[in-house]
């Protein structure tokens, strides 16, 4: 599908500079020789090699703002150079939600626990949601953040709070992927909501809730039907069978195991190596917002991996063990 806003073409030189950065991009072998470094500060350093700053003096929370700063300047580099910036703004709008989330369950009024990746500056959602005036916000974020704000104060319960926001979240995203006119990234997020749904079908016979429960956690807009995923849900072979010869045929396989007492690990492991494999179409592509969005998703498992690696070490934890938690790598 042909981008409505402007043609592949505009996407050209920008592609050729992503491509060039995922040769540096974290590897399996570099992950590897990170774990089996001597030491935690050994194995921060050879981040530098793919462009991290040097973080083998930090501590857990500084590591953890060095990648917030990370992420959010690569969003924000690729807002100012992408030709269609709503192809950027898909992956911001999580974040937003994500900081919503914070503010209303936990009345905080710091922004230091809030991300600086999203749309919306930390301090601008803080201030919106305490005052409880919402008009500096996106429409469809403030809609939610207010409906969530009265949800938690009417009824005490997160978690209802919650399930409002991340409809909206996935809604919002999905609108807005379906604006950029791209076939791949409509594609994407319906993969990411596919994967939610099915986490949230596994978490829910483990936790052994009902039908009611599943049905207010599931975000409508996937490729597979939430009525469908609320049925399969009853027997391991149905939640199997409902994603056979999909992407999410092995995340479905472990899910039924972990529904009857198999590891959660593998199960969520799968669902994200699930959107690598999707990712990696893109390689396909020469030019165009695959590339885009490809890099930005990679960036985003790549951070991931590098805080499991970093604190992980830095906490003592054995590298086999950090090693069975790693996500596939883009690079």
């Amino acid at each position: 599908m042909a981008n409505k806003k402007c043609n592949k073409q505009d996407y050209l030189c920008l592609s050729a500079m992503l491509r060039a950065r995922e040769a540096k991009m974290l590897t399996g072998e570099k992950a590897e020789r990170m774990l089996s470094a001597q030491s935690f500060e050994e194995a921060a350093k050879l981040l530098c090699d793919c462009g991290y700053e040097d973080m083998s003096a930090m501590s857990a929370k500084e590591i953890e703002q060095a990648l917030s700063r990370r992420q959010a300047e690569i969003l924000s580099e690729l807002g100012r150079l992408v030709p269609d910036k709503t192809v950027v703004d898909v992956f911001r709008v999580t974040y937003d939600y994500h900081n919503a989330k914070t503010v209303i369950k936990t009345g905080d009024t710091r922004t230091d626990l809030l991300s600086p990746c999203g749309r919306v500056k930390p301090q601008t959602v803080v201030e919106c949601i305490s005052a409880d005036s919402f008009s500096a916000l996106p429409k469809g974020l403030a809609k939610a953040a207010a409906s969530a704000k009265s949800i938690l104060a009417r009824t005490a319960n997160p978690q209802l709070a919650d399930f409002e926001l991340d409809r909206a979240c996935y809604k919002e995203m999905l609108d807005m992927a379906k604006e950029t006119g791209s076939g791949f990234i409509v594609g994407y997020v319906k993969l990411v909501i596919d994967s939610i749904n099915l986490r949230s079908a596994v978490r829910t016979v483990r936790m052994r809730k009902d039908a009611d429960f599943l049905f207010a956690a599931l975000i409508p807009g996937g490729n597979v039907d939430i009525d469908r995923v609320c049925a399969a849900s009853t027997s391991e072979e149905a939640l199997s069978a409902l994603y056979a010869n999909t992407i999410l045929e092995k995340a479905a396989a472990c899910g039924a195991q972990a529904t009857a007492g198999g590891r959660m690990t593998d199960f969520e492991k799968a669902c994200d190596n699930a959107l690598t494999e999707y990712l990696k179409k893109a390689k396909l592509v020469a030019f165009g917002e695959e590339a885009v969005t490809a890099f930005i998703a990679a960036q985003e498992t790549e951070i991931t991996a590098v805080r499991m690696i970093l604190t992980g070490r830095l906490a003592g934890i054995a590298p086999e063990t950090i090693q069975e938690r790693l996500r596939d790598l883009y690079a």
